[in-house]
């Protein structure tokens, strides 16, 4: 049975939802309903009012294309080490902002200016640093004999996806650091009093202290920045024009609608996408909360 008070709280909690539904609703419902009807047709850019039905003809394509297989390889690949590596670095940076220090506040401030440029301007400006005749990076390893030659950061099959990646974690990291560092500011301090009272190492409080309460904001970043990773486009297609080295699922989709100025089949690539990055999540927060009720 339900008490009335825990029903008047669901009730309340709709009624301040219920706003943001309605305009993800309406903004974000219809095209994406009207991309999921359009992969099921062989609609063209020049003519998609002349689009005709052809059922699973462009899903059967997109499995048989090796292309883009290697795209959701990519992508994948590129979200689990991305997310994992700002994980960790931005775990470490949050715990580090958490100490009281002199000048943290300017810290805390300097930290988050990689976060605050746009992708585009952060990608143009790495591009440029990259650069394998004019770039900076380059001049200074050569010179200081930790290369011999110039090395093709964005442009070489070995090293542009490892290239994207520190680019990456070097964006986004801050915001990672941003949200860890909200989650430690609102962890009890009475557990952390008692455990050092008691004597207890400081490694032992983050491994039994720490790091259990701070799981549930754990979860919400990486789910944040999983989904985020999962749909990268600007960064790949700036860096490396989306070769297929470094080719994500977005960058993929968007070459067929666009370049290729195939809607059908480009709406394919981008339901399967979203489906993607649905599932994504539904098991991030299934895994997350089953741990969340076993530890609790």
């Amino acid at each position: 049975m339900v008490s009335r008070k825990q029903f008047s709280q669901e009730k309340m909690a709709w009624i301040f939802v219920a706003p943001c539904l309605v305009v993800l609703l309406s903004v974000d419902a219809w095209p994406l309903l009207r991309t999921i009807l359009f992969s099921f047709t062989n609609a063209q850019l020049e003519d998609i009012s002349g689009a005709q039905f052809i059922g699973l003809e462009n899903f059967r394509e997109l499995f048989a294309d090796a292309n883009w297989w290697q795209a959701v390889s990519n992508t994948l690949l590129f979200a689990a080490i991305s997310v994992s590596c700002e994980a960790i670095l931005g775990l470490m940076i949050a715990l580090t902002l958490h100490q009281n220090f002199k000048g943290r506040g300017l810290l805390r401030a300097a930290v988050l200016v990689p976060w605050a440029i746009p992708t585009i301007v952060s990608a143009r400006m790495w591009g440029w640093m990259l650069h394998d005749v004019y770039g900076i990076l380059n001049a200074l390893l050569v010179k200081t004999g930790i290369i011999a030659a110039p090395l093709p950061w964005t442009a070489s099959p070995d090293l542009s996806f490892l290239t994207i990646v520190i680019v990456d974690v070097w964006k986004t990291t801050p915001f990672m650091a941003l949200l860890l560092l909200a989650g430690l500011q609102t962890l009890p301090q009475d557990c952390f009093e008692a455990a050092f009272v008691d004597g207890v190492s400081k490694k032992r409080i983050f491994f039994r202290i720490t790091l259990p309460l701070l799981k549930p904001t754990l979860i919400v970043a990486l789910i944040f920045r999983t989904l985020d990773a999962l749909r990268i486009f600007d960064l790949v297609y700036i860096l490396s024009s989306g070769g297929t080295n470094t080719a994500t699922m977005s960058v993929y989709a968007r070459r067929h609608f666009v370049d290729y100025a195939n809607v059908g089949y480009g709406s394919a690539a981008a339901v399967f996408l979203f489906f993607v990055v649905a599932l994504v999540t539904v098991l991030y927060i299934k895994v997350g909360y089953r741990n969340i009720l076993e530890e609790s």
